[in-house]
């Protein structure tokens, strides 16, 4: 074959390069982070260093630190994973999904294995694929990086930390990571992200049609597989054909992965019909305007039971409800007062804010309140939201004074409650 002038191999081999320079091109350095205490770290977590073959088990009891170092082993192909069958370990926030034990192949997985939730969201908005990756045991000696993907550990090592090791255990992957106790520069990121998931939860419960801007539409179609206009729709006939909802977080984990960051938390769902609980997680990213924004959401494994952390914070909330609503009648301020009761609220025979409204001008004209005293009062859940009781005394100016049981429903009203009934029975 002839072979090209000199000038026309140099125009070739640039217009080559710019043709490869277009092409999608594998992060060749692979993720390096560093784990640091914060608030915001979960009480236990996993990390693997592929570079130095370790496995680390790590708790947070304030500073984060190393429990259990394990050696191990990963890909037998180095980099990110990005396809099936690429022999590459992914690099990553993950999570534990279950465990399996016995019907493996005894030399490959021993007889224990917990399954990874790849792809997560990020991955699947980028495109990787495949899938049945694990974090095993070996029932014989293992050399480093040797498996498909995985990351196996001696089955020893394993088993001595499997009962630690639940469903939704975060599992950082990375090229190489480190372990600092002390809190590092991220610590307003992971804040930041924390109100952003507060506020999130917020329009979820106001229905407001700012939840919705909390995402990132056209990644989050990606992530779930299902257009983001289906989710939107869903969403909006549930806030129709509800009064009220109530959307309560807690036990918040905030994570960083290589180009994104994992808000995981248990969550507290209630309207009149339903009331349930669970783990979740949402993964954000920021948009093109530097705003966080969510790209993808999975319901996590595990049955997490935020019952009593929610009426705790209720009854805070209704606390701070009656305080107001005492100074309200103790005052004889009749705006301030009506302003806890719903439009159509009973009051024991007195049905709504006109009727409550005319007695209690009646009752003020002729001898006003001294005073209002609640005593021991007690909170739980109801259908149209929660019952309140309390011991109440009450003392006109005149010398008057009577005392008994009141009983509240309170129903949720955007971010406060509202007096849907109200009965009074006096002690005998």
């Amino acid at each position: 074959m002839k072979a090209l002038p000199s000038a026309n191999r140099f125009f070739t081999v640039i217009t080559l390069l710019f043709a490869f320079s277009a092409l999608p091109q594998p992060i060749l350095a692979g993720w390096e982070t560093k784990l640091a205490d914060s608030p915001y770290s979960p009480p236990l977590m996993l990390a693997i260093d592929k570079d130095s073959q370790k496995f680390f088990l790590l708790t947070r009891k304030s500073p984060l630190s190393v429990t259990a170092e394990y050696p191990c082993t990963t890909g037998q192909a180095t980099g990110d994973k990005a396809r099936e069958g690429d022999l590459k370990t992914p690099e990553g926030v993950y999570f534990i999904e279950g465990k399996i034990e016995g019907g493996l192949d005894y030399d490959l997985y021993g007889d224990l294995a917990f399954p990874l939730n790849f792809p997560n969201p990020v991955d699947r908005i980028r495109g990787k694929t495949g899938g049945g990756i694990w974090v095993h045991g070996r029932g014989k000696a293992f050399t480093p990086r040797e498996t498909r993907g995985c990351v196996a550990l001696s089955l020893p090592d394993l088993k001595s930390i499997q009962t630690t090791l639940a469903p939704g255990t975060p599992v950082v992957i990375a090229k190489h990571l480190s372990v600092n106790g002390a809190p590092t520069r991220d610590i307003p990121v992971e804040k930041e992200l924390h109100r952003e998931l507060r506020q999130w939860a917020r329009d979820w419960e106001l229905r407001s049609e700012r939840f919705f801007g909390h995402y990132e539409q056209e990644a989050f179609t990606k992530a779930q597989g299902t257009p983001f206009e289906a989710f939107r729709q869903r969403k909006e006939r549930i806030f129709a054909s509800q009064p009220w909802l109530q959307v309560f977080v807690g036990h918040v984990g905030v994570l960083a992965g290589p180009d994104y960051w994992v808000t995981c938390f248990d969550q507290l769902y209630r309207s009149p019909a339903l009331i349930s609980s669970g783990r979740k997680r949402l993964y954000w990213q920021k948009n093109a305007d530097g705003q966080w924004r969510i790209v993808g959401r999975e319901f996590a494994p595990g049955n997490a039971d935020l019952l009593p952390d929610y009426m705790e914070a209720k009854r805070q909330e209704v606390g701070e409800l009656l305080e107001k609503w005492r100074q309200a009648w103790k005052s004889a301020d009749l705006s301030a007062y009506l302003a806890f009761y719903e439009p159509s609220a009973r009051q024991d025979n007195r049905q709504g804010l006109e009727a409550i409204a005319e007695h209690k001008e009646h009752v003020w004209g002729k001898n006003p309140p001294a005073d209002v005293f609640i005593e021991r009062p007690t909170v739980e859940l109801n259908d149209k939201g929660l019952e309140v009781r309390f011991l109440q005394t009450y003392a006109a100016q005149n010398g008057y004074s009577d005392k008994g049981v009141k009983t509240m429903v309170l129903e949720p009203r955007g971010a406060s409650w509202a007096i849907v009934s109200e009965s009074w029975e006096p002690l005998s």
